[in-house]
């Protein structure tokens, strides 16, 4: 199959080379002259579009329509996660869950406690809104424990990250496991016995290591909106404020299952879905808080108000880079770089199980989106992988293809930048933590896979 064309300047290797080049001059304009990201992903994503040769009425329209597709979805979640988490933190909650979880796991753990709780909670739901959910509680638990909040949060997102792209019923993971006609429930199996070495790897285990390197000095502007301890209060019950705190996820995990609780078009399908949508499912979380957290706690409506009003102002910058970064991935999915990448590997001879794990990691470097990758590779291997001379279990090519879709996650992912900007974080210690995180999962877990596969034959 012939590699697909595109009428820009550049082509092939040439075009890779300049992605390449973008990337790096990203890089340093933020890390090393200091220019604010959001200007820098603008100007470089302008800069690579005329670099290659897109007509240039489309440059702007490519940028405009990757950040406010990142944005449409993204701006909603963090404002409702932000005002969620606010209102568990004013009200104790955070506090509660806080101490529970150390209470189970000792404070020296606590960074175990937060993979394990993001590895149950992130099944359902994408990382972004598992992060917005759970970040306030990581806030907490860095306090309480007095451990450094990046040793939390990298456990924590380490958690998230390994259950978005190995284990169904993740909306990402499902889509392959269709794309490769693998059995839902041995692919479940597969992930978990895969997913968790991965995550105790990449999140509690590198995350102790890391932070002895990576300091974060600088006071977190957040850190105030998400932790508030008052000794005098008298805190909400962790029934109340776990079934507060999960009442999204469950609403989304009704969402995912919905075909299977209900008659598919029927009008309760219909509203399971609805439910289940991650916008609609926070709305109701947040509006639940405002009694749970809110009235509950002897707390007015006008100082509610205040609470929700408040604690988005120090969300906008993040909101604007992740915003930017979606705009640098569309140009860069639009200038053909995802096309030469296939060009270039699909004449390979390798293992489909390999396969599957190159495509998507490429896919992920370029596009900076994991289920965007997971989702081309599947379509491109899939039928590879059926003819292969040797057949492959299906549901390890799940787990390699998602495995792929995790790897290096850099300046053009909306969760780099997420991520960044939540801790505190330079783009080179993002690099330095986050990154390599995201790296150790993707590798450990293809070794994983392929070593199951030898012992599966």
């Amino acid at each position: 199959m012939n590699p697909i064309q595109t009428n820009f300047l550049l082509q092939g290797d040439a075009l890779l080379l300049a992605a390449a080049l973008a990337v790096v001059v990203l890089i340093y304009l933020i890390a090393a002259l200091k220019l604010n990201p959001f200007v820098a992903l603008l100007m470089v994503s302008l800069g690579l579009g005329v670099a290659v040769g897109m007509p240039m009425k489309g440059i702007v329209k490519a940028f405009e329509t990757g950040a406010g597709g990142t944005l449409g979805h993204i701006a909603l979640l963090i404002a409702l996660g932000t005002m969620l988490g606010k209102m568990m933190a004013e009200s104790g909650g955070t506090e509660r869950i806080a101490h529970t979880l150390i209470a189970a796991f000792g404070e020296r753990r606590a960074h175990w406690a937060m993979m394990t709780v993001a590895f149950i909670v992130g099944l359902p739901v994408f990382f972004d809104v598992g992060f917005v959910l759970l970040v306030p509680v990581a806030f907490h638990i860095a306090k309480r424990a007095g451990m450094p909040l990046l040793l939390i949060g990298l456990s924590m997102s380490a958690g998230l990250s390994v259950v978005h792209g190995l284990v169904p019923p993740h909306p990402a993971a499902l889509l392959a496991v269709t794309a490769y006609q693998a059995d839902i429930g041995k692919t479940i199996l597969y992930a978990v016995l895969i997913g968790l070495p991965t995550a105790i790897i990449a999140g509690p285990l590198f995350a102790r290591w890391v932070t002895r390197y990576v300091t974060v000095e600088a006071e977190n502007p957040l850190e105030k909106e998400f932790v508030e301890i008052d000794q005098e209060r008298q805190l909400p019950s962790f029934g109340i404020a776990l079934a507060t705190l999960l009442l999204p996820v469950l609403l989304m995990l009704v969402g995912t299952w919905a075909d299977l609780l209900s008659t598919p078009g029927s009008r309760a399908n219909a509203v399971l879905g609805f439910l289940g949508n991650p916008v609609v499912a926070l709305l109701v979380a947040v509006l639940l808080s405002f009694y749970t957290f809110g009235k509950r706690r002897g707390f007015s409506r006008e100082t509610i108000l205040g609470f929700t009003n408040d604690c988005l102002a120090p969300t906008a910058t993040v909101i604007l880079v992740v915003g930017a970064g979606g705009g640098f991935g569309r140009i860069l999915l639009d200038s053909g770089v995802s096309h030469a990448i296939i060009g270039a590997t699909q004449s390979s001879q390798i293992s489909p199980l390999l396969l599957g794990w190159l495509i998507a990691a490429l896919l992920r470097i370029a596009t900076g989106s994991a289920t965007v990758a997971m989702g081309t590779a599947c379509g491109i291997v899939a039928p590879i992988a059926a003819a292969a001379s040797k057949a492959v279990h299906p549901e390890l090519m799940v787990l390699a293809t998602g495995a792929g879709s995790l790897i290096l996650s850099h300046v053009n992912d909306g969760g780099f930048w997420i991520v960044k900007q939540y801790f505190n974080m330079t783009v080179t210690q993002t690099l330095k933590t986050w990154t390599v995180l995201e790296t150790i999962i993707s590798v450990v877990a293809l070794l994983l896979t392929l070593g199951l596969a030898a012992v599966l034959g």
